[in-house]
């Protein structure tokens, strides 16, 4: 039996997926805040039959994913679970304040969204069972385009990730614009990340990324103010808007299906069709910067 491990399972995009995951029957590691969420989406993917085992984690503490790797390794050593043949790194937040910090002090939105991940990542590579997928949830966020500056969504404005690692100073909250650069920073670093994870991961490992759509009024926005939050329940009413339902079985089909086998080397997938990402999102110094960095920011904490 197949094994996949999600993190974020427990709401919008992840709980979608984590439940059409378990409907093809695939045994599930599910990686979330330990309590009631976590406990209740288990239940239901093990009415559809499959083994569940629960991983608590908080993904904005470093030592909580170094011990829940080395949890999830421990099942696997044992017997328990197995064989894990593909990770979907699902989880992700947009802090409303980029001076606020994670428990090992970076900007709380790329501790969570990429840093975490691939604390996990380089510590369950030797786990997988190859042939392997690895499925990162990524975003188009990262460049700009005519609706996302109508809508005021900035793109990635990328830096050394030490400096983009390092959460903002000040009296005063720079505001939901620098949150949306920072969210947009990060996916630009999944992207980057793929690529490189590609050429360390080797053959056995596929590498891909997920774009879900656009997905207004989902659990990302809940550090946003009221009426943001408002505003996107409303839009995420809208016809052809993306929403989980929709979304949560494309990102299980490229972590188990056949069709998506081919996918390698952060093949950028958007609402199920593999699309070329921007020039920006492919470069060789950005991408080998940002994994010796990543080391670096992963040692101190």
């Amino acid at each position: 039996m197949t094994t996949t491990l999600i993190t974020g399972p427990t709401r919008g995009l992840g709980r979608a997926a984590t439940l059409a995951l378990a409907a093809k029957g695939s045994d599930l590691m599910l990686l979330g805040r330990s309590g009631t969420a976590l406990s209740q989406i288990a239940r239901e993917a093990r009415a559809l039959g499959v083994t569940v085992h629960e991983v608590g984690v908080d993904l904005a503490r470093l030592a909580d994913v170094r011990a829940a790797a080395a949890t999830v390794r421990g099942l696997l050593d044992s017997g328990a679970a197995g064989p894990l043949r593909a990770l979907v790194a699902n989880a992700g937040t947009m802090s409303a304040d980029t001076r606020t910090a994670s428990a090992d002090g970076y900007e709380l939105t790329f501790a969570v969204n990429y840093l975490a991940h691939a604390q996990l990542i380089g510590d369950l590579l030797g786990s997988l069972t190859e042939p392997a997928r690895i499925v990162l949830v990524g975003s188009n966020t990262y460049h700009q385009n005519f609706w996302r500056r109508l809508l005021g969504v900035p793109p990635a404005s990328w830096a050394d990730p030490v400096d983009i690692a390092r959460p903002a100073t000040g009296g005063q909250n720079p505001g939901m614009r620098a949150s949306g650069t920072a969210y947009s920073n990060a996916k630009l670093a999944l992207l980057y990340y793929a690529h490189e994870l590609q050429r360390q991961a080797g053959p056995g490992v596929a590498v891909s990324v997920y774009e879900p759509g656009w997905m207004p009024g989902t659990a990302l926005s809940r550090d946003a103010p009221a009426a943001l939050q408002a505003a996107g329940r409303a839009l995420g009413r809208l016809p052809g808007v993306a929403t989980p339902r929709r979304s949560g079985p494309q990102l299980a089909s490229i972590a188990l299906d056949e069709r998506w086998a081919h996918l390698r080397d952060g093949a950028f997938v958007v609402r199920g069709k593999v699309t070329e990402v921007r020039p920006i999102a492919h470069d060789r110094d950005r991408e080998r910067r940002l994994w010796a960095a990543t080391a670096e920011l992963l040692a101190r904490a």
